[in-house]
């Protein structure tokens, strides 16, 4: 259980970051499971996923609620609190706004929006990653876990936004050369992300990585109106399953060494923000 000295530091933000969550993420989980079925109305593009890619938001949520619960002990205050700081509630707001425009088929000022949000998870990704060697599991989970799942994710946004924002109707208009090129372009950027995260350390970044597969098998899975697309769709989506196998054949190797659940050598643990 948390000390009482724990419970009163940074108690002011422990309230706003819990405030936040159930208010503005709160939101997002109703925009997403609410009445509307925003994934079958919204502007289809020749890079849009099946609708179930989106179920990644809910275990983004689930976990973030555990973020929320373990900022109250110790060791979760100590990178939550002290680390991540005022930009967890940020986030929250931000997030919130950006899905309510995106829901609302604003796309190109969701797109600048989706930046945003990309930035601030980019900037908090770095301080867990860099500065928070993970202690147990909990750190792992509710920490480490979560802020990599939404960094790889909010990357695949990025681009299905600019699609969404920029990019053909693929119910009204034939995907011609240019199209298929972006497309493409799109496709290798994501699986190159993917290697990118599976490559960043000995062990990868694992849950980023399965954020990025889980998307373009997705994209794969739904793009039937362009035997291109489709078809290249699937190749980049066996390649990005190919970096997830090689971040779990690490992550195991690291177990089987006896590492425990440290990144590497070189992190510090967080001692402020």
């Amino acid at each position: 259980m948390p000390s009482l000295s724990s419970w009163k530091d940074g108690l002011l933000l422990k309230i706003v970051n819990v405030i936040a969550y159930f208010l503005f993420l709160g939101s997002n989980i109703y925009t997403v499971a609410g009445p509307r079925d925003i994934y079958l109305s919204g502007k289809e593009t020749y890079i849009t996923p099946a609708p179930w890619a989106f179920l990644i938001w809910s275990l983004i949520h689930l976990l973030l609620l555990g973020t929320i619960i373990y900022q109250f002990f110790e060791g979760g205050k100590r990178v939550i609190v002290d680390g991540i700081s005022w930009r967890l509630p940020l986030l929250a707001v931000l997030n919130a706004i950006y899905v309510n425009l995106w829901s609302s088929h604003y796309y190109i000022v969701a797109f600048v929006f989706s930046l945003f949000v990309s930035s601030l998870v980019s900037h908090i990704y770095y301080i867990v990653k860099k500065f928070h060697e993970p202690q147990d599991t909990a750190d792992k989970l509710f920490v480490h876990i979560p802020f990599s799942l939404y960094h790889g994710w909010t990357t695949v946004l990025v681009v299905l936004t600019a699609f969404e924002a920029f990019g053909n109707n693929a119910y009204k208009e034939h995907a011609g050369i240019w199209t298929k090129v972006f497309v493409f372009l799109a496709l290798f950027f994501l699986e190159a992300t993917a290697a990118a995260y599976a490559f960043s350390s000995a062990e990868g970044d694992l849950p980023a990585g399965i954020a990025v597969a889980w998307s373009l098998w997705a994209i794969f899975a739904h793009q039937r109106s362009s035997s291109f697309v489709h078809w290249s769709a699937l190749a980049f989506s066996i390649l990005a399953l190919v970096w997830v196998v090689k971040a779990l054949v690490g992550y195991f190797n690291k177990v089987r060494r006896g590492d425990g659940i440290s990144l590497d050598e070189e992190r510090a643990p967080l001692i402020g923000s």
